[in-house]
């Protein structure tokens, strides 16, 4: 049996399943729960989750919804469910696993963010936001966490198709793809092999990784 152990927040979704069979080939033990399972939005269910670990290795902080609308149109709630969903949620499985790595003097989580923090599109006000935190979060905690030898880091996957993004027109695909220097999309399968590769990785903390051509 695997003595090193990874969860996936946000399981349900596309990459999270490839992020979490490229796992299992480098050895992990991987544990990816739907929002039944854990709900990162509730921080009941988060520290009743993080109570039943005994030992963690890798945190992926994967769970995310988009939710876009016009500034002038969109609701208080779904920009909080946006806003908690990507950044809270987060933040939050990062302090638990925090102090699960702190006495072990080891460890990594890796948030998963979006292109959308460095350049939003219309529409995208809560999700850039978020996303946006994301980077600084990582940031910050690599500063504090680096001494006891914790990393972070954050990854950009690019546009990917995915569940998440199947409700997009075919002019924002096409858009998306004229920016893309290499005339093609990252698939899922190269963002989760990347991923898997960075969780192996000794050296690297603190920074920020695009998987893709747009620059």
């Amino acid at each position: 049996m695997s003595e090193h152990f990874a969860l996936i927040t946000g399981g349900q979704g596309d990459l999270a399943e490839a992020l979490r069979l490229q796992l299992i080939g480098t050895g992990f033990e991987v544990l990816s729960p739907g929002r039944s399972e854990l709900d990162v939005l509730d921080p009941a269910s988060v520290d009743s989750y993080f109570q039943g670990l005994g030992h963690l290795d890798l945190l992926v902080n994967n769970a995310g919804i988009t939710g876009d609308a016009l500034l002038t149109k969109q609701t208080t709630k779904k920009r909080n469910d946006v806003i908690d969903t990507n950044l809270k949620g987060a933040h939050l499985c990062s302090q638990k696993a925090a102090v699960m790595m702190m006495r072990e003097r080891s460890g990594h989580i890796i948030n998963i963010g979006s292109y959308s923090a460095l350049n939003p599109q219309t529409g995208q006000t809560a999700y850039a936001s978020a996303k946006a935190g994301l980077i600084g979060l990582t940031k910050s905690y690599a500063k504090e966490l680096g001494k006891r030898n914790i990393r972070i880091n954050c990854v950009l996957p690019g546009f990917l198709e995915t569940k998440m993004t199947s409700d997009l027109s075919n002019e924002t695909i096409t858009n998306s793809l004229q920016r893309h220097q290499l005339g093609r999309f990252t698939t899922i399968a190269e963002a989760a092999r990347f991923i898997a590769f960075l969780s192996t990785t000794e050296h690297i903390s603190g920074q920020v990784f695009q998987l893709d051509s747009r620059v």
